[in-house]
């Protein structure tokens, strides 16, 4: 291309972006033409005068035409910006149109929250922070699907959950997380058991090699808890819910290894007994899951700042 063909008007080269104005200067055109003056377009959209001024000049030296001509009496469109004026008017249009449409996208996100959470975290914590959730978003439905961490990432992954929770070793294949509290394991048991009397603190192989009431294979606390110690012995009773492995290690079916949350009350009334053990770390971090890439947003996003407030 000539330094003539330069001179004479902008390039069709490059990105749409670079070719049209923003919507910013086709609504001070719209304007301009609707009040017949450049300063009261600029006071109806809330921008000075001189800014008005350097956006019209800007949007004429894009399109290579002259849009406005000013006077004292006042802005008067060219024919060209007539025309401009027009187009202007069925683009700022679809914009409006386009601005709705994702709104109303929003409000079908925002109208519905699907929390996927393991059982430690869906008894113990989520009832405060989905209260919270309640004061901030009224409007909001909110469903919780309890289950192993397994269980949580499969849901994830199956985008049958928008925000999940789990509580075991390592973090899921496909998904990201964030730690958003701690949590301790403790060797608990029936007032009545032997190892409530103890004097010395439980050895790790002893604790490994002896049958317990233990949660389902996948579980947050059997990942933990098997890892600690290297392997388990065959489970005494196995069981699908915290609540019901508590229930059974109260009623004097055996020892069990739960989430210091799971037993503060039954420890203080003395229903359960926590049993000192040595040589073994069962500390653990309680993680806020989501499909890889994809970071929470709307309730979700909400929810997610409430863990860790």
């Amino acid at each position: 291309m000539s330094n003539t063909d330069e001179q004479d008007g902008p390039s069709i080269a490059g990105s749409l972006a670079h070719r049209v104005p923003d919507l910013g200067a086709l609504e001070l055109l719209l304007a301009v033409a609707r009040l017949g003056s450049l300063g009261g377009a600029a006071r109806e959209l809330g921008i000075t005068q001189p800014a008005a001024s350097s956006r019209i000049r800007s949007m004429e030296r894009q399109l290579g035409v002259a849009l406005v001509d000013r006077s004292p009496r006042g802005s008067r469109l060219t024919d060209a910006g007539a025309l401009v004026t027009d187009w202007a008017r069925r683009i700022v249009e679809a914009a409006e149109a386009f601005d709705v449409g994702a709104q109303a996208l929003r409000d079908r996100r925002d109208s519905r929250l699907r929390v996927a959470a393991s059982m430690t975290i869906a008894e113990y914590l989520l009832p405060g922070w989905l209260l919270a959730l309640r004061a901030q978003r009224p409007d909001t439905a909110v469903s919780l699907h309890a289950g192993n961490s397994t269980v949580v990432a499969e849901r994830l992954l199956s985008d049958e959950a928008d925000l999940g929770f789990v509580e075991g070793l390592s973090v899921p294949t496909g998904l990201d997380s964030v730690v958003i509290a701690h949590d301790r394991l403790i060797v608990v048991t029936a007032p009545g058991h032997p190892w409530a009397r103890r004097r010395r603190p439980l050895a790790a192989g002893e604790l490994a090699s002896t049958p317990l009431i233990l949660r389902e294979k996948g579980s947050g606390t059997r990942q933990v808890l098997d890892a600690a110690l290297g392997g388990l012995a065959r489970p005494l009773i196995e069981l699908s819910s915290t609540t019901a492995v508590k229930a059974a290690a109260v009623s004097g079916a055996g020892p069990s290894v739960l989430s210091e949350l799971a037993v503060g009350e039954e420890l203080a009334m003395r229903r359960l007994v926590s049993v000192p053990v040595e040589g073994v770390a069962l500390a653990r971090e309680l993680r806020a899951v989501w499909p890889t890439g994809h970071r929470p947003t709307g309730p979700a996003r909400d929810l997610l700042s409430l863990t860790r407030g």
